[in-house]
């Protein structure tokens, strides 16, 4: 079978996106060895320039910036278009030469002219004022960002765009939340994956518990990841005197915002603000945390960053809110998205039964493997290409 893959943003760029489109690639070409009859060739479309990457060091074809004519000849060629979202061109181009099309929904492009769900004035959860006709007001939304000529190209855009997803062959949701969310015909959920970690995190809780209980978020600094709900949770845990210790992991736009709003709470003393961390320097950081708190105020779709935490078998706190609400259902703590006295509950009780982290951390893990491994994405996408092509 050749499948062609198309990603606006893909390597050197970092992004969730990305790494999925990575997975996927690589895992269809792993998995080529082990079944030779249902072999997959790979073709990567992407926009991204190759910067420091080497393409010729991957198992697979990448053609960056590729031509109007390249894009006919590979789509021709294709039995299988895998989509990483509905860009309008490729979506088209699809169309017109009748190619089946796997159209794979990591964000709200096809419901939401900016694709975050987010009303942008006040940075409040949208409600929907697209599919609900209220265009004036996604105009105001992306107003300040595009101007007003930019913002009704936006949302113009987004009725072509809707209109072909809805004639994708099939589309997939990274979650059950953002398949109900976009209510297109025939959509399927496979959930993102990610790798296996080979040790466990509630093992070294468990063996340590001589120091304070640590929490930690893990991410970008941006106003919708909520840190702001995480630092008034501290504040009220410490004025009722509870020593933890509290780690911001990761860097962005609202870093200095936070570090000042984590003097004026007096928390310094009790939090560390570690920087951008990657690799190896993410186990090095995580280095002690007992449980993970993700406050986000936004509809995350299927985020990575709880898939691995519950990989790593580390008690998750996070907002019931969007595909996160859903991923650590069951296997963790959650709160209303945007209550801090709610989140202080859930880490109150931690706090005053530390062996809990080490109970969820479990049934974190379990579910993970259950659930959120790169290699049961990779199968649950080739089985739907294979149908595909026998029907």
């Amino acid at each position: 079978m050749k499948l062609l893959i198309y990603a606006r943003d893909w390597l050197p760029s970092v992004g969730g996106v990305e790494f999925i489109t990575k997975a996927l690639a690589d895992g269809f070409t792993e998995r080529s060895k082990s079944h030779p009859v249902e072999r997959v060739d790979v073709t990567l479309f992407t926009r991204t320039p190759a910067g420091v990457a080497d393409d010729s060091l991957l198992p697979y074809r990448v053609i960056r910036k590729p031509s109007l004519i390249e894009w006919i000849r590979q789509v021709r060629s294709a039995d299988i278009v895998q989509l990483m979202g509905p860009s309008l061109m490729p979506l088209l181009l699809v169309w017109i030469l009748r190619k089946p099309v796997v159209l794979q929904h990591q964000g709200y492009q096809s419901v939401c002219p900016n694709g975050l769900l987010l009303y942008e004035p006040d940075r409040s959860l949208c409600p929907g004022h697209f599919m609900a006709r209220h265009y004036e007001k996604c105009i105001r939304c992306n107003k300040a960002e595009r101007g007003w000529i930019g913002s009704i190209r936006s949302v113009l855009l987004t009725f072509p765009r809707r209109w072909l997803a809805r004639r994708a062959t099939v589309n997939v949701g990274a979650s059950s939340h953002i398949a109900q969310r976009l209510n297109l015909p025939r959509t399927q959920v496979i959930w993102n994956g990610v790798p296996v970690s080979p040790e466990p995190a509630f093992d070294s809780v468990a063996r340590d518990n001589s120091q304070p209980v640590c929490f930690a978020f893990f991410g970008r600094l941006v106003v919708e990841k909520g840190v702001a709900i995480l630092l008034r949770a501290c504040r009220e845990l410490s004025n009722e005197g509870f020593n933890f210790h509290l780690k911001i992991v990761g860097d962005g736009p609202e870093r200095h915002n936070l570090e000042a709003m984590t003097e004026e709470l007096g928390l310094s003393p009790r939090t560390e603000f570690t920087g951008f961390a990657a690799g190896a320097g993410i186990a090095e950081a995580m280095r002690g945390v007992s449980a993970v708190v993700m406050p986000s105020i936004c509809e995350d779709v299927s985020p990575l960053a709880a898939m691995e935490q519950l990989m790593e078998g580390r008690l998750l706190i996070a907002s019931d809110i969007g595909g996160l609400g859903q991923i650590v259902d069951g296997v963790g703590l959650k709160f209303p998205a945007g209550d801090a006295d709610a989140l202080a509950s859930c880490m109150r009780e931690l706090l005053q039964n530390p062996s809990r982290a080490v109970a969820l951390g479990q049934q974190a893990r379990h579910r993970a493997l259950q659930t959120f491994t790169k290699d049961r994405m990779v199968e649950e996408h080739a089985r739907l290409y294979y149908r595909l092509l026998r029907s």
